[in-house]
């Protein structure tokens, strides 16, 4: 690496300080929610040192400063994109899936009229959202007969640009049947798989950050929230935060879907845990409750 950059005239970034580090750990989290330990120090600073040649920075200081203080915030994004992990697939947890359509949906049916919301977040290159509307329309019989409103939401702005375009590797599809695969995807001259126009036009997709309560106030009235596999990078204090944020997003008696190794209990009290199918989930109580 260090012979590659010195033969394009430009020196490595030196290695952050302890106290370089800790800072940025500090604005980080502070930020996105998301808390960086020593364990993560490496990945932390190769990617920092990475947007420090980027933008042509002079170092930690003068990139710190820009991070911070820049109007447009364009190199703040640049850098939440740079730091956010994105691993996923199509029909990832796939058992959530069957007890949102088997028993889920059809609840919210039964006692309440207007659209059924679903929000996913966040939901990196789509995949998430998508399966979640090809399980729908798959699988729940009464699809035709409700409306039914799907957001998706991240805080990697270039994740959003991929989910919006629907365009995957057959990584992404090693979950998919092949006669879904068939139906809801063209193959593209690469090789790649491309969703067909309309699934991808039933998902509205927009930035979240979920600790800004500024940013998750538009999303209100939702019935059904997937905020799987996050709160894992999340301090105590910031998963509380989240919890309470997405609270408020539901409707009374909406529900949420965490990862299968996260638990609402040290999150928070507001939300009763129910047992469906094969999941347990979380419900905001219906009024009066």
């Amino acid at each position: 690496m260090n012979a590659l950059l010195q033969a394009a005239g430009q020196a490595e970034p030196p290695a952050l300080s302890a106290e370089q580090f800790a800072r940025f750990c500090t604005f980080f989290h502070g930020h996105t929610g998301i808390l960086f330990n020593e364990q993560k120090r490496y990945f932390v600073e190769r990617r920092v040192q990475e947007r420090i040649r980027a933008t042509g920075s002079e170092g930690f200081r003068d990139y710190f400063a820009l991070t911070r203080f820049e109007a447009s915030g364009r190199e703040l994004q640049n850098l939440v994109n740079a730091m956010t992990v994105n691993e996923t697939y199509f029909f990832r947890e796939d058992y959530q899936f069957a007890t949102l359509v088997r028993g889920v949906l059809p609840d919210l049916a039964r006692r309440r009229p207007g659209p059924i919301r679903i929000w996913s977040i966040p939901c990196s290159t789509g995949e998430e959202p998508y399966s979640i509307a090809i399980t729908i329309l798959e699988d729940w019989p009464d699809a035709d007969s409700h409306d039914i409103e799907i957001y998706a939401s991240d805080i990697d702005s270039e994740v959003l640009s991929q989910a919006r375009a629907g365009i995957y590797g057959a990584r992404s599809l090693h979950r998919l049947p092949v006669q879904l695969r068939a139906r809801y995807f063209a193959t593209l001259p690469d090789g790649r798989f491309q969703l067909h126009a309309g699934i991808r036009r039933s998902i509205e997709f927009g930035p979240v950050n979920l600790v800004d309560p500024a940013s998750t106030a538009r999303y209100r009235g939702m019935n059904v929230v997937f905020c799987r596999n996050l709160l894992i990078y999340f301090d105590d204090l910031s998963r509380r935060q989240a919890m309470d944020a997405i609270y408020e997003s539901l409707a009374p008696g909406g529900f949420v879907f965490l990862g299968h190794s996260e638990s609402m209990s040290r999150m928070s009290s507001l939300f009763r845990p129910c047992k469906i199918g094969d999941s347990v989930i979380y419900q905001k109580p219906l009024d009066g409750e």
